[in-house]
């Protein structure tokens, strides 16, 4: 069974959430953990990090750090996803040992993509294709760019941005590798992330 859940962590790190996150990666949907934590000191985002991966390791999820090259490298994580914002891709890839894990940002741009691609990341992630609570302001894609992506390239493929169980299937025939996984997870009304997980087949 293809794992096809990148799954991203809460925006804050709550009480029970180890035990949710063991929950969540039995299910063996999941083949990436994100840690996206913002404006929180650095020496709490390692020590939040070193717990998370020991749960990954376990349950044989790649463990990327959100951001941060440096801390990835020092949590001695699987790798480092970018934004467009943060460390350039010659700088993470500088740090980052060669087969560590890099994936890119690229919005809804052929530029940003084909970029990212001449320089050999290991994955590319288009988004925002719904609206999400995770980045509310976030630029807006569409399916077009995954049907495009799909042709020219044959690295893996990552859509973010609002999905939930109702639209993933859509992004995955268009093209797309790996759907990424928020809030539909962490913060949803109806379901605890133990059943959440289960509603992507």
């Amino acid at each position: 069974m293809k794992r096809l859940v990148y799954l991203i962590s809460p925006g804050k790190i709550y009480k029970n959430f180890y035990t949710d996150l063991k929950d969540v990666l039995s299910s063996k949907k999941v083949k990436f953990f994100q840690l996206r934590l913002k404006k929180i000191p650095k020496n709490k985002i390692i020590k939040i990090g070193k717990k998370i991966k020991v749960i990954t390791k376990k349950f044989n999820v790649s463990f990327i750090v959100n951001d941060s090259a440096t801390i990835a490298n020092l949590l001695g994580a699987s790798g480092c996803h970018i934004g467009q914002f943060d460390d350039s891709i010659d700088y993470a890839k500088k740090l980052l040992k060669k087969n560590k894990i890099l994936g890119v940002t690229c919005h809804n741009s052929k530029k940003l993509a084909k970029n990212a691609l001449k320089k050999n990341v290991s994955y590319i992630a288009f988004g925002s294709f719904y609206k999400s609570k995770l980045k509310p302001l976030a630029k807006k894609s569409n399916l077009n760019i995954l049907r495009w992506a799909k042709k020219n390239t044959n690295k893996p493929i990552v859509a973010i941005g609002g999905i939930n169980d109702k639209n993933y299937k859509k992004l995955i025939n268009v093209g797309a590798n790996y759907i990424a996984i928020s809030s539909f997870i962490w913060d949803n009304p109806i379901l605890k992330p133990k059943q959440a997980i289960k509603k992507f087949k």
